[in-house]
């Protein structure tokens, strides 16, 4: 099962170019990893070699007829272990081309690696489905499912649907444009008052306790979007049409439908979606509303314009005292506090400098998790720009990381590392919110205001998130809308998600072009509400409701029954736990609202709520730390 696509910093040590076959990387010396993969000095220090593009075709090729002609379980298993643990080294190579392409978009060597495997990955994917759809018409599907769970058989069988040959010359271009996209948004920048700085340079500009400084920032960074913004409209008119294609190819009657499935979505749809993001309209967009007319107030000012939202307190955001290197310092002070795992976490990707952390020219925008296979390392990417930012990256994306850590020598395949994005960052956004203690570590006597701060962000991002995902719904439901059209949808959706937005005056921002801001619209296509989800485990749910939680394994034990008043569940024991993945169940009581209504003799009459029982159920993989 190949996994499908989710640097240097100094001194480049790496072996720029070296053609290794598979068993030659096989037979390089490595320094044996006791938590099960192989183990480098530092990230830096890693031989890039790009695989053996042939030796990998011929292999899954042998896989593919090895795996027809097994005659039990036991070597249909052996095959298809030994072909995952083949596949560590091709998908390892990509993923560390992968960062140092991130690290610098304009690095041609990586670049050219980069365009390499996005032609030869979807050819090798394709040939994986073909030995799942074996696994699936197998005798041995109770076997199966007994060993890696009935989860990773479900992935098989979405699988068959989501590939085919008819599309491969489709992906390859996707990916061509993503790249064209990050290149493009990676390497703009401008001039502000004497300095150059990338979009990320800005942001800290408008954090300033100067309102004017704050006003030119913003408006230097709609600038330069709108200078870029015939260029991000090419690519994303061209990403629009294939993706409706690629759908349309594989029988789906949208892309909306495809997806949902190619993101895991297999126990919710776009209608549910919709039932949620109204329910954000209703109840959260009136709260956020009221956030905003406060912070007016805080920071003196009549009327909330778009550069001053970044700015909760008139005498400044608090800032994290220190440079990077001290920040890290400070983290790895607080994981060790945490707990004895999360100590030993951050130890790790310490020791291996597995982080790449400040902003710099050419580097891609954003911040991500990923995992090195062969390596059982998870490696966090980010860009620093000096505001509290900085240390949301080493809690949000730590939290991935440490999932990765912990997760990956357990399971039995590297697929099952990661669980769906809606659980991935159910692990990042409640380690933001484990972290406040520490909070004093990194902003001093402002880390109440941080706190603060913290969660008025988290609560005023929803709006947004949901605004992001109606969007590209609205797209995808008229894909041949042009690009003025595409920002007149996207101000139509800031009136009503985020009322209190004002650009004062911007033009190209007021006519809709903040929608280009988001990446994740280009390049993770409806990969946004997944941040809102955890945010809410379930609309109808009632704090101080009691809940029935229940956890069980794949074979059906049942792990933990408790009943809890309060979400998130912060400690789960499971102790002696054997499966490596399961479901959690909650059970509540959801009552109606109570009506006002009239009786035959004219009075008043209240009618208490319906109620009902509401079941809502979780995939979710573990691991063996308990």
């Amino acid at each position: 099962m190949r996994k499908k696509g989710l640097s240097d910093t100094e001194g480049n040590l790496v072996e720029r170019v070296d053609y290794l076959s598979k068993v030659q990387y096989a037979e390089r010396k490595m320094i044996d990893d006791p938590r099960g993969g192989q183990l480098m000095k530092k990230f830096s220090e890693i031989v890039y070699t790009r695989p053996d593009a042939k030796a990998a075709e011929a292999s899954a090729r042998q896989y593919l007829e090895h795996l027809k002609q097994a005659k039990s379980y036991e070597e249909m298993k052996r095959l298809f272990t030994e072909h995952v643990k083949e596949n560590e080294m091709w998908s390892g190579m990509q993923t560390v081309a992968h960062i140092r392409n991130t690290i610098d978009t304009r690095d041609e060597f990586y670049e050219k690696e980069m365009q390499f495997f996005h032609e030869m990955s979807p050819k090798l994917e394709l040939l994986d489905q073909q030995a799942e759809k074996i696994i699936l018409e197998s005798p041995y599907r109770d076997q199966w499912e007994a060993d890696y769970g009935a989860f990773v058989l479900k992935n098989m069988e979405i699988n068959q649907k989501l590939s085919d040959e008819a599309i491969l010359q489709d992906l390859v271009k996707e990916s061509e444009l993503c790249q064209k996209y990050s290149k493009a948004s990676a390497t703009a920048s401008t001039i502000f008052r004497g300095e150059e700085c990338n979009f990320y340079g800005l942001l800290k500009h408008m954090q300033s306790t100067d309102r004017d400084e704050r006003k030119e920032a913003m408006k230097a960074w709609g600038d330069l979007y709108e200078k870029i913004s015939g260029d991000l409209d090419f690519i994303y008119d061209q990403m629009v049409e294939l993706r409706v294609e690629i759908a349309k190819k594989l029988g789906f009657g949208s892309y909306i439908e495809f997806v949902y499935l190619n993101r895991g979505r297999y126990d919710y749809t776009a209608k549910e979606v919709e039932v949620f993001r109204k329910q954000v309209r209703d109840v959260i967009v009136p709260i956020c509303s009221k956030i905003r007319q406060e912070q007016a107030k805080r920071l003196g000012v009549d009327k909330l314009h778009y550069y001053d939202e970044p700015l909760y307190f008139a005498d400044g955001n608090p800032m994290p005292q220190g440079n990077k290197d001290t920040l890290v310092k400070k983290a790895q002070h607080m994981y060790h506090e945490i707990s004895k795992e999360t100590g030993e976490f951050f130890d790790f990707m310490a020791d291996h400098e597995l982080f790449d952390l400040e902003t710099k020219p050419g580097k891609r925008q954003g911040g991500y998790c990923t995992f090195i296979e062969g390596y059982n390392a998870p490696f966090i990417f980010s860009n620093f720009n000096g505001t509290s930012a900085d240390v949301d990256v080493l809690t949000h994306e730590a939290g991935h990381a440490f999932e990765v850590y912990t997760a990956a020598p357990a399971m039995p395949i590297p697929s099952m590392v990661f669980p769906t994005m809606e659980i991935a960052e159910i692990h990042s956004m409640s380690m933001e919110h484990f972290a406040y203690p520490w909070m004093k570590d990194f902003f001093g006597e402002k880390a109440d205001d941080y706190c603060y701060a913290h969660l008025a962000e988290a609560l005023v991002k929803i709006p947004y998130m949901v605004a992001v995902d109606e969007f590209q719904h609205r797209v995808f439901e008229k894909p041949a809308m042009t690009a003025k059209e595409r920002r007149a949808v996207w101000h139509e959706l800031e009136k009503t998600y985020l009322p209190w937005r004002d650009y004062d005056g911007h033009p190209f921002l007021e006519e809709g072009g903040f929608w280009m801001q988001k990446q994740h619209i280009f390049l993770f296509p409806f990969y946004y509400i997944d941040y809102a989800s955890p945010a809410d485990l379930d609309p109808q749910y009632k704090e101080g409701t009691e809940c029935t939680v229940t956890i069980t394994g794949q074979s059906g034990t049942e792990y933990l029954k408790t009943t809890v008043r309060s979400f998130p569940i912060t400690t789960v024991n499971l102790h002696g736990m054997a499966d490596p993945a399961g479901l959690i169940t909650y059970e509540y009581t959801v009552t109606g609202e109570a009506t006002t209504t009239t009786d035959e003799d004219g009075n008043l009459v209240t009618v208490p709520g319906t109620t009902t029982r509401q079941t809502v159920q979780r995939q979710v993989m573990f691991t063996s730390e308990g």
